[in-house]
């Protein structure tokens, strides 16, 4: 395969637990179809539960033809905003990989830390909800699926706890 941008060949390397392809040359990534979750699964796994569909929001979803290639159909590449950040990042409609360049995970990751802090503390019930009936009807395996809404529950003990500590302290002073 070869990098959409150096046009050199990609090389494997293991990333966050995930087999991925990278240009040793300007350092992109590929991920194959879910290795971007997976892999951002690894990173953070408070990051679990929030996974963002490129796709999802069909009023502001916008889509463009790019001039990149894709390293493994040889067609072109899409450039999508990954959620409402200002990631760009290219993707094949056929085989549904994603190309990210030099720093974008990064990026991504830092945009979905800030987005689950609001998230936690300003939508906790619509969130809880979604994950609960995610456990019924979601994408990933059932496991997976209890293991976010648990991760959505373990959230907001945290965020309950640094920010109303003194009520904390009184809740973990209580007998038992």
């Amino acid at each position: 395969m070869l990098c959409p941008i150096c046009k050199k060949e990609l090389e494997e390397s293991i990333f966050y637990n995930v087999e991925v392809d990278y240009c040793p040359n300007c350092l992109g990534l590929w991920f194959e179809e879910n290795e971007l979750r997976l892999a951002k699964d690894e990173k953070d796994e408070n990051l679990k539960w929030l996974d963002i569909d490129l796709w999802k929001d069909g009023k502001r979803f916008k889509i463009y033809l790019g001039e990149r290639l894709c390293p493994f159909c040889r067609l072109p590449l899409y450039e999508v905003y990954y959620g409402d950040s200002r990631v760009i990042v290219d993707f094949c409609s056929l085989c549904r990989g994603i190309w990210l360049d030099r720093g974008e995970f990064k990026r991504i990751i830092k945009y979905l830390k800030e987005k689950a802090d609001f998230e936690i503390l300003n939508n906790y019930a619509k969130n809880l909800l979604e994950e609960a009936a995610e456990i019924f009807i979601g994408s990933e395996t059932l496991r997976e699926e209890i293991l976010d809404f648990l991760t959505i529950l373990k959230l907001l003990n945290y965020k309950f706890a640094t920010q109303y500590p003194t009520i904390t302290r009184m809740i973990s002073n209580l007998p038992r």
